[in-house]
């Protein structure tokens, strides 16, 4: 197969090395790092969630920056439900 093929076809069309960048990467690491103290049910709840809420937080601004509606919907929705979790934690739930 032509390696020239393959590597445009796997070529990256997202900005590279601006803000947004270094937004995304950052935002993923604290996204799988509350990722892993959750699945792995380690007893440090709720930092789990500061972890998720740093990372979807970080990810709704690249939405915004590069004006992505779904990524703007998808992470302005979690960060209400990480929010919501950590408010439930400190100051008790309904029920």
């Amino acid at each position: 197969m032509n390696t020239e093929y393959m590597r445009k076809k796997i070529e990256s069309v997202t900005p590279k090395y601006d803000l947004s960048w270094y937004i995304k990467w950052v935002s993923s690491f604290f996204i799988i790092l509350g990722m892993m103290l959750t699945s792995l049910d380690v007893s440090l709840y709720p930092i789990n969630l500061f972890f998720h809420l740093i990372g979807v937080i970080g990810w709704f601004v690249v939405g915004m920056l590069w004006h992505d509606r779904s990524l703007i919907l998808l992470n302005g929705i979690a960060v209400t439900i990480f929010l919501m979790g950590i408010i439930k934690h400190f100051y008790g739930g309904a029920y």
